[in-house]
């Protein structure tokens, strides 16, 4: 070995002793999770236009995830995955579905780290129910069920408010935070001051609303992009659209590309402004959190995740809003710093697949955990340790909501992406229909290369992946909220007649939760 390498292996063998020493010592866990916010939306992104100060200082002293997607791309069904390390179709949650039962919440990351000597807190936009069977929860708010299995609770139903005093379990900040992201930061300091007083180790998990609509963004920071102009992705506007699937057209992603004033040049730097503003106000909340951490004396051993339940179009391929599983919907910021690490303080880029799912695995792993079998989530610790290490080779995006015509599941490998529309209409022009993007050289997905020979093999090889990915959803997908018929429409060697009449006799949908 080289001295180089020698000194490395070293390292290793250092962090190693200290992990395995950690049973006396746990980190303590701070999981930041924003709402709606694109993967490009961050200086350790490569926006040039931004100011995140915070968020940055977090990626250039850990680990920035460059292909980190939600596994589905809305909130609710989101933020299920994210605690439960399941796929939607296991959780049986999501919007117009029904909640998650008490059987997947019972593994959840927040009730195996309170079972494991964890004091664990909440903040924010919990966004989902819980219910014994997986049932509509009668008159319960979302968090009404599991805000008891927290020590600590600031949290909120619904969309939860931008205005503090409007959030009832944070209104007591109001006075000094009148805007919820810099309130979600001073009752953070509150839970982690009370958590150092108990000696145990704590894991807060800090869901903000930002940057959701309505777009309210914190007065104080008025100035900070008052004149600045956005840049536009390679992929924005309609044009850069018009090679996919009409499915894609059918949703509300299609109209809010005008409705939300993206397609005219001064209406698209006034969203974009309020857009960014509103992530600076969660930046400066993380950085009182962060300088906390010093103050308190425990920053060494921290750990912290920030990421987001979903993407944003913000005017790509003549799109807005999120769900849909192209980059800009279904991709999010994901950054992991540990500052045991060895090599905490330098920034690692780990340019392989990661999903929402694996955030669950991989908290249970640093607290010490066993990750529970039945898990579609991977932990990234390995990734973490050596960014060459490979933690998963596919992934999917579903798409499981919305106009039926819109619904799809994907496949995402290191090199393409596969989407397949199962949805025939003639009177609408629609027809099954596979995607394909050749994402190593077309990352802003602007050729479907599904019917180019080339591509051939490559079709063949994520039909199967994709195939194998049903295969698993037949196999342990829930029965209830509607799931079950998605095992036949999803299937491409199904007869349309049959999917069809699955659609004519599917039972009501459950009550919309939004």
């Amino acid at each position: 070995m080289t001295p180089k390498t020698l000194f490395r292996v070293a390292l290793f063998s250092l962090f190693l002793a200290s992990i395995s020493s950690a049973a006396e010592k746990r980190p303590n866990i701070l999981f930041f999770f924003t709402d709606d916010q694109a993967y490009d939306t961050l200086g350790v992104y490569g926006n040039p236009d931004v100011k995140t100060p915070n968020i940055d200082r977090l990626g250039q002293n850990g680990v920035v995830f460059e292909r980190h997607y939600n596994t589905t791309a809305i909130c609710m069904a989101s933020r299920a995955n994210v605690m439960t390390g399941l796929y939607e179709y296991k959780t049986g949650c999501n919007f117009t579905h029904g909640p998650t039962g008490e059987e997947q919440w019972a593994s959840s990351y927040p009730i195996l780290l309170k079972q494991a000597g964890y004091r664990t807190g909440f903040g924010g936009k919990f966004g989902f129910h819980v219910s014994a069977d997986g049932s509509v929860p009668g008159k319960d708010t979302e968090g009404d069920r599991a805000k008891r299995d927290f020590d600590f609770w600031v949290g909120g139903p619904g969309q939860t408010n931008f205005k503090t005093k409007a959030n009832p379990s944070l209104a007591k900040y109001a006075k000094d935070y009148p805007h919820s992201s810099r309130a979600y930061g001073a009752a953070t300091i509150d839970f982690m001051r009370e958590s150092v007083k108990t000696g145990k180790p704590f894991c807060m998990s800090v869901f903000y609303k930002a940057p959701h609509r309505p777009i309210q963004p914190d007065p104080k920071f008025d100035d900070v992009y008052r004149d600045t102009t956005f840049r536009k992705l390679p992929n924005y506007g309609r044009e850069a659209g018009e090679h996919f699937s009409k499915h894609s057209q059918l949703g509300r992603q299609y109209p809010r590309f005008v409705d939300w004033g993206y397609s005219e040049e001064e209406s698209y730097q006034k969203a974009l402004r309020k857009y960014h503003q509103l992530i600076y106000g969660v930046d400066y909340s993380i950085g009182m959190i962060l300088d906390e951490l010093e103050r308190l004396g425990i920053a060494d051993n921290t750990v912290v995740i920030f990421s987001s339940d979903n993407g944003y179009f913000n005017g790509s391929h003549g799109l807005g809003s999120k769900v849909l599983p192209y980059e800009e919907g279904a991709r999010v910021p994901l950054i992991v710093y540990d500052p045991r690490h060895p090599q905490s303080g330098e920034m690692r880029r780990y340019g392989k697949l990661s999903a929402n799912v694996d955030i669950t695995a991989t908290i249970l792993d640093l607290a010490g955990v066993e990750t529970p079998k039945h898990y579609d989530g991977r932990s990234l610790l390995p990734a973490i340790r050596d960014t060459e290490n490979r933690v998963r080779k596919t992934l999917p995006v579903l798409q499981i909501w919305g106009p039926e015509e819109t619904r799809c599941m994907t496949i995402v490998s290191e090199d393409y992406k596969y989407i397949y529309w199962y949805y025939k209409d003639e009177s609408q022009g629609l027809k099954p229909t596979e995607e394909l993007y050749h994402m190593a050289k077309d990352p802003y997905e602007l050729q479907n290369v599904a019917n180019h020979p080339e591509h051939s093999v490559a079709l063949k090889n994520m039909r199967q992946r994709y195939d194998k990915q049903l295969a698993h959803m037949k196999s342990q997908g829930v029965s209830n909220n509607g799931y079950a018929e998605y095992r036949l429409l999803f299937d491409r060697t199904a007869s349309w007649s049959k999917k069809k009449k699955a659609l004519a006799d599917r039972a009501p949908a459950a009550e919309s939760l939004k």
